[in-house]
């Protein structure tokens, strides 16, 4: 053998058995975990562990299961290791007595259907067994086979306890159901072919994934939610899930939590939260949905806590705005809101380069590429808001000149999705965009409504409220609100069949006094009175002094047109009883 060759062979690696190629000798891995007061010797105990190796086809080999039982016991701490398909040990890691945590091995998935490739075994004192985190990193981060090593008091490998992936318990609730759990009274017991168990669970992870896929191509999402008590979540959800669904999104599951206010740091509890993730996973999800406003610190912590795309109700709404506007004024709105929604979220995710401008003013330190997003998304909203401003100005001169017109101007304001456009077609005769979703009507439209008498107003419609309505949107949506400042009366229309009606009724009211417009007289109107009986209809009516009508069946046209008059010129226009029986019968003036 010449001297290259013995090179080659005692540094890449030899041909004889029993015998390390150099390079793998010098390149001795680290133990990572709790290796604080470790002597010396068992840390070069522990590093020794990475020369141990599996066949691909075991589980564990007996001479592994000896080695990690007897060092354990020496030491009094749980000791883990990450074995790959190959049999080598990838990683080895030291807990204490009852718990041992996983090193961090990258993203959350490995893939829609397969398997992270590694396998975590561990050692255990006494007869506990794989513990529920055991359970979390198994479908969290989908690896191949979780196992529990029990030692027994001598040093010795006692009982054993394998779990895998349920690929058949993907709609299970609990976190158990979602895995397969087997326990061997010896190590010598388990028979189990590796190889065959993991690519079985691949195939079949696989084959549901793609008839997932083929049930349609609908965004599928998780809803999060805490409250403070039961009766609150359960309306709040149904909200949530109508904007869910206007949006494009399918709410495969919902999950609450009753505590007194939300987690400052990750909004649910961090078992809950785990719970969540483990739900995502199984479900083949990746958005996650709050029923909250978060905080950029809130929505960072959930985002690396789940590695899930995480949104909040604020992103939510304004992705429904972006779908449903029309005008620019509209488009302008919505791209201003969402620049200042984004703003204070904008981070830096790979610094390495951030300071690389380059080029004559790119010298020096230089400006990240941060602060460069920051400052473009500034200027971008300082254009936006001076191209509302000019906008803004041409509504005023519009609004001022209907106003000489003498024609009082009535305004429609509600809840979304009570009827408003629906109200105002019929009224007016018009065809204004009407579907029976929130946030259908972002654009003010404004009309002509014609009395008996000679008479007229113009009624216009504006965009719905919603409660919580986040300040951002209130800001980037005031110029279409100032619609609202010349009114002669508020029509404020109210679903009477909604069970949430009071709390509606005062969502709106608050958002009004907060917009400094509760001085204007208002009509409370009870909407879609064709889906209540009539008992409820006369009762809610006269408890709250408020007109009952039905937009589809025309019901109340006449009492609502009397009552308008009645506040607009303090005469009642439905004097006569031609011009009575003519509304009555759900007939426009155009149409009488």
């Amino acid at each position: 053998m010449s001297l290259a060759q013995w090179l080659f062979t005692v540094v890449i690696g030899p041909t004889w058995p029993n015998t390390k190629p150099l390079l793998e000798v010098i390149s001795i891995r680290h133990v990572t975990g709790n290796t604080a007061g470790l002597k010396p010797s068992q840390k070069r105990l522990l590093e020794r562990t990475y020369q141990r190796r599996v066949a691909p086809d075991r589980i564990i080999s007996p001479e592994l299961a000896r080695h990690l039982a007897g060092i354990s016991r020496e030491i009094g701490r749980q000791v883990g290791v990450l074995v790959n398909r190959r049999g080598q040990i990838e990683d080895v890691f030291v807990g204490d007595a009852h718990r041992i945590y996983l090193p961090d091995i990258g993203r959350t998935r490995a893939g829609q259907s397969n398997l992270r490739g590694l396998r975590h075994i561990h050692t255990v004192f006494g007869k506990d067994g794989l513990h529920r985190d055991d359970f979390a990193d198994l479908t969290k981060l989908r690896l191949d086979l979780v196992v529990a090593l029990e030692t027994r008091d001598d040093g010795q490998p006692g009982k054993l306890t394998t779990a895998h992936i349920n690929p058949n318990a993907h709609k299970a609730k609990r976190t158990i159901d979602h895995v397969t759990s087997e326990d061997y009274r010896s190590i010598y017991e388990v028979e189990v072919d590796f190889k065959e168990l993991v690519e079985e669970i691949e195939r079949e992870l696989g084959r549901q994934t793609k008839a997932r896929k083929a049930d349609g191509g609908q965004t599928r999402a998780v809803l999060v939610g805490v409250y403070d008590r039961k009766q609150t979540a359960q309306w709040r959800l149904e909200e949530m899930q109508e904007l869910a669904t206007t949006a494009g999104v399918h709410i495969e599951d919902v999950i609450i939590q009753i505590r007194p206010k939300p987690d400052p740091k990750l909004v649910v509890g961090r078992g809950k939260l785990e719970e969540v993730v483990l739900e995502c996973l199984d479900l083949d999800i990746e958005l996650i949905i709050f029923d909250h406003n978060l905080n950029p610190t809130q929505a960072r912590a959930v985002a690396a806590f789940s590695d899930l795309k995480v949104i909040d109700r604020t992103q939510l709404i304004l992705d429904i705005f972006a779908q449903h506007a029309q005008s620019r004024d509209g488009k302008l709105q919505v791209e201003l809101a969402q620049l200042k929604y984004n703003l204070p979220r904008l981070t830096d995710l790979d610094a390495g380069l951030s300071r690389l401008t380059g080029g004559i003013g790119g010298r020096g330190p230089g400006e990240t590429k941060l602060e460069i997003n920051r400052r473009r998304a500034r200027d971008r909203i300082t254009k936006l808001e001076n191209e509302i401003g000019a906008l803004s100005k041409q509504r005023h001169l519009r609004r001022r000149k209907r106003q000489n017109s003498g024609a009082p101007i009535v305004s429609v304001v509600g809840y979304t999705n009570a009827g408003k456009s629906t109200l105002l077609n019929v009224l007016t005769s018009s065809e204004v965009l009407v579907a029976d979703q929130l946030f259908a009507t972002l654009d003010p439209t404004s009309r002509r409504l014609r009395f008996p008498m000679e008479r007229e107003a113009i009624i216009t419609d504006t965009v719905g409220f919603i409660r919580d309505l986040p300040p951002d949107l209130i800001r980037a949506f005031r110029a279409t609100l100032e619609e609202l400042e010349g009114a002669d009366v508020l029509l404020h229309v109210v679903d009477i069949s909604d069970p949430m009606r009071d709390e509606k009724i005062e969502a709106v009211r608050a958002l009004l006094e907060e917009l400094h417009l509760a001085e204007i007289p208002e009509i409370l109107i009870y909407n879609k009175c064709d889906l209540v009986d009539s008992i409820t209809k006369r009762g809610l009516c006269q408890k709250d002094k408020a007109v009952g009508t039905s937009a589809i069946t025309r019901e109340g046209l006449a009492d609502l047109i009397g009552t308008i008059s009645q506040k607009l010129w303090r005469t009642n226009v439905l004097d006569t009883e031609e011009n009575w029986l003519d509304y009555s019968q759900g007939k426009l003036p155009a149409e009488a």
